[in-house]
């Protein structure tokens, strides 16, 4: 039997070869590729077309959910495990929207991934704690979505309520930039993104701007960069 073949994309170098040597326990699991960064890991998905994806939620370029959206726009058979280190209802949420077959935490036990792994390619959808047969999924699915208090999507920006402009704003705000730098480096006005943020902050629910980049980085909508952020 041909083994099941396997693209890990995460970041963390340490985390990314634990997976691997994971996966690795059991010999029908094969890893054929690997990569830290959302672009270069989604292209490696559609090259490979591998029958399962690991991927880190947060990820520098596309994010885990982007990536696992453009999987299921793509019609591949691969199926997607989305991993992230912020456990939590809503962003659970957002990867069964994207068209993850699985949202598990990061502190997840060896042999509960492989048994993941194996749930997923038959048919099942692994929500955490919880195993789902396309039925029971979807009375699930329903259930959240109707529970949901805010829109999760809109046209042209998938899986975060921001218009275009406002997340280039927010990831500028992650990098650490003042109001009069991001003026600066997006071309507009001083007056501009402070209604940008403004508006990022009422979006959010949330009282200042330190609060909107712990909201959108659990939620994987940006990445934090550490070099750019304290390279000044």
């Amino acid at each position: 039997m041909d083994p099941i073949t396997i693209v890990i994309v995460d970041d963390h170098p340490l985390f990314r070869q634990g997976v691997a040597d994971t996966l690795a326990i059991d010999s029908r699991l094969k890893v054929i590729g690997q990569s830290a960064h959302g672009d270069l890991g989604l292209q490696m998905i559609l090259a490979l077309k591998p029958r399962v994806a690991v991927v880190d939620v947060n990820l520098p370029g596309m994010n885990g959910q982007q990536i696992t959206h453009e999987v299921t726009s793509e019609h591949l058979s691969t199926r997607v495990i989305l991993m992230t280190a912020y456990d939590d209802g809503e962003q659970m949420l957002h990867a069964a929207i994207a068209g993850a077959y699985s949202f598990c935490s990061k502190d997840i036990q060896p042999d509960r991934l492989i048994k993941t792994v194996f749930d997923v390619l038959d048919g099942m959808h692994v929500m955490g704690e919880q195993v789902m047969d396309d039925r029971e999924f979807q009375d699930w699915l329903n259930r959240q979505l109707d529970s949901a208090r805010r829109s999760y999507s809109e046209p042209g920006s998938p899986f975060h309520p921001l218009s275009d402009r406002e997340m280039e704003v927010l990831v500028r705000v992650v990098e650490g930039k003042s109001n009069k730098e991001i003026a600066s480096l997006l071309g507009i006005s001083h007056q501009t993104v402070k209604n940008h943020v403004t508006s990022i902050l009422r979006k959010f629910g949330v009282e200042d701007r330190t609060q909107a980049v712990v909201y959108a980085l659990k939620r994987g909508w940006v990445k934090l960069n550490y070099e750019t952020r304290f390279q000044e």
